[in-house]
């Protein structure tokens, strides 16, 4: 084989093996549930600011609970049981249409409590509110949902 036809081989192999091992662009999905919380703009006080009742939140509304957190559906009401050590992931799975505030959630605590139910749900605040503030997720305080 004549020489030129051998680095014309080559460059072509070159051009192929970079083309394939080009880094490919991060979509959302690849982010850690951290990354994707912070793809969510900041939270906009001036959007959510009057809001005083828990029916009229559009944002992810935690409610803490003794054995873990209740995020509520407001759209039908409808409260979904999550244990605290996913709450970074399951926030971070929200479509951006769940965040018109920006990076900000309701909490409140569970308003119907047992007997000893305060330590628990004392404890549970700590790790929720310590998540969301290591998140960078702005917390405003809701009424205790019954």
């Amino acid at each position: 084989m004549m020489p030129w036809r051998l680095f014309a081989l080559a460059a072509v192999a070159a051009v192929l093996v970079s083309c394939s091992s080009a880094p490919k662009p991060e979509t959302v999905h690849d982010l850690t549930p951290y990354a994707r919380i912070q793809a969510i703009p900041p939270a906009d006080p001036k959007k959510y600011r009057e809001v005083n009742d828990y029916r009229t939140w559009r944002n992810p509304y935690l409610i803490i609970k003794t054995d873990g957190v209740g995020l509520l559906d407001v759209s039908n009401n409808e409260e979904h049981w999550i244990k605290l050590e996913e709450l970074p992931d399951r926030l971070a799975q929200l479509p951006s249409a769940a965040w018109p505030y920006g990076r900000v959630v309701a909490v409140s605590e569970n308003g119907v409590r047992a007997p000893g139910d305060d330590v628990l749900i004392r404890k549970n605040r700590g790790i929720v509110l310590g998540t969301l503030e290591s998140m960078h997720v702005l917390v405003s305080i809701g009424p205790p949902a019954g």
